[in-house]
């Protein structure tokens, strides 16, 4: 019996908010795969044709997150500079991670590592592109047309870097990852910035 596309939708959801619970009452490390199987009412073989690891469960929660995050920062005022419209966006994906940030953060130590980006991991590697390419667009909206594969890596190392404090940070509202976030992209817009207008002067005067 064949099974259709919305059958499947409805199986991985069922996965996902059964992971999400019981990740919740009983901590990630403490799940297991048998117990998400069962609360979500499948074989352990099922589970594994939609999801290879716990971790890619997280994944799946935190992509979601973060298409939000990008819906949510599409209207941008006038005025707003490159780090500020960079913040908005990291900020509001921070805001829709939240209720996953005890239990994110293997999710950052193997598929977000620069390392795992490295060796394009498939979970990892879709939110590294889909969030790159997000960056992208915004620079272009600033004049920055052409952002160069080592500004990329400096970006995404800062922003892993923003990821593995913020899921640690015990300071109220998480204000000293805001704070970190600040400096990181202030400094990052001002080295891009930088890098771009010496590349635009060496194209002028080849």
């Amino acid at each position: 019996m064949r099974i259709t596309v919305e059958e499947k939708n409805a199986t991985r959801r069922r996965i996902v908010e059964a992971a999400l619970e019981l990740f919740r009452t009983r901590g990630f490390e403490a799940t297991t795969t048998r117990d998400i199987a069962q609360s979500a009412g499948i074989a352990t073989g099922t589970l594994f044709n939609y999801f290879d690891t716990k971790e890619a469960i997280i994944g799946q929660l935190a992509q979601e997150a973060i298409g939000l995050a990008r819906n949510a920062v599409t209207s941008r005022a006038a005025d707003a500079t490159l780090e500020e419209e960079l913040f908005a966006l990291v900020a509001a994906q921070l805001r829709l991670l939240k209720p996953l940030r005890k239990f994110i953060a293997p999710l950052f130590e193997t598929a977000l590592s620069p390392l795992a980006a490295a060796r394009s991991s498939g979970m990892g590697e879709s939110w590294r592109v889909e969030h790159l390419e997000t960056v992208a667009a915004i620079a272009r909206l600033h004049g920055l047309a052409d952002i160069s594969p080592v500004s990329i890596q400096v970006y995404w190392s800062l922003y892993t870097g923003v990821l593995a404090f913020w899921s640690a940070d015990k300071s109220p509202r998480q204000e000293d990852t805001l704070a970190l976030l600040d400096q990181s992209l202030n400094m990052f817009s001002a080295w891009l910035c930088d890098s771009a207008g010496e590349s635009n002067q060496e194209r002028r005067s080849s």
